[in-house]
């Protein structure tokens, strides 16, 4: 099963990013607009991503409510008919609720920098560590960490939890921990 190492923070823009994510990555962004459907499960979360393009993902994930760099394991699928899903899916296991946001991806070797505009939210970075088979947690939080020092971030306020987290009410029930 696929495996990263994760870190989210709340950043004051990403316009005002942008510049040293790019000079680290050595290339510019692919923006890459979604909107993502989270389903009640009763391990991890599960969520159906569609894209602008009218392409579509299942994604289910573990991952811990951590504000340390965290390892996540998911599996991604393809997705033909996305409406017909999120209705099956609502009907089955119950809707979480849904975020928006427009998301703009580096890569900084295997490691993916997204810069994301958060429907409701605000501005956020999230980097995920591509962890390689053999390669330890260790290792993708080691490297993660020192991305966020060369981010100029490494007092950030980092998140433990999710966006649809961010989005619920105060004494909201949270979605499971990962």
């Amino acid at each position: 099963m696929p495996r990263n190492i994760e870190i989210k923070a709340r950043i004051a823009s990403v316009d005002a990013l942008l510049p040293r994510a790019q000079a680290l990555a050595g290339g510019e962004p692919v923006l890459i607009e979604q909107d993502d459907t989270f389903f009640s499960v009763p391990h991890g979360r599960l969520k159906l991503r569609t894209f602008a393009d009218g392409s579509a993902e299942l994604i289910h994930y573990h991952r811990a409510d951590a504000t340390a760099a965290k390892a996540s394991d998911y599996a991604r699928v393809p997705v033909a008919d996305a409406a017909a899903l999120r209705e099956a899916l609502t009907r089955a296991c119950g809707g979480l609720g849904r975020v928006r946001k427009r998301r703009l991806l580096l890569m900084a070797g295997a490691t993916r920098i997204h810069l994301d505009r958060v429907e409701g939210l605000g501005d956020f970075m999230e980097l995920e560590v591509v962890l390689h088979a053999g390669q330890s947690d260790a290792e993708g939080m080691t490297q993660a960490d020192a991305l966020m020092r060369a981010l100029g971030l490494a007092n950030a306020q980092r998140l433990a939890g999710s966006y649809l987290d961010l989005m619920r009410p105060a004494g909201a029930v949270a979605s499971q921990a990962l």
